[in-house]
């Protein structure tokens, strides 16, 4: 719920930053690759700090790299095959990186303050 509303807030000062609504359907699919991503980089986290506790470090690394090369490949196409490459588009899939990048990068240190490994 965390991750809806924070991409909602993002968006929405993205798209009043830039005064247009042509890039709602942008916004909207963006949120929901970046949410998808960093859904399952969280549960390949927590998953690696519950199972295997000797572990949890290379899980640590693995949630990580999954996050960067799935935005890498998402941007890859976005930008590249799609060709969406108006400023519009380019903030806002840079605020949305940047938000759920801050988000998932506290909910590990955080994590891993309860926790050490």
């Amino acid at each position: 719920m965390a991750i809806g509303c924070g991409a909602a807030g993002v968006g929405s000062l993205t798209l009043l930053l830039l005064g247009a609504e042509q890039y709602f359907t942008d916004l909207l699919i963006l949120s929901f690759c970046f949410t998808v991503i960093t859904v399952v980089c969280i549960v390949i986290f927590i998953g690696g700090q519950s199972k295997a506790p000797l572990k949890s470090f290379s899980h640590t690394l693995v949630s990580i790299s999954v996050k960067l090369l799935s935005e890498m490949i998402l941007a890859l196409f976005l930008f590249v095959i799609a060709k969406k490459n108006s400023n519009g588009v380019v903030l806002i899939f840079f605020a949305l990186y940047l938000a759920f990048t801050i988000f998932l990068i506290s909910t590990i240190l955080k994590t891993l303050k309860e926790k050490s490994l």
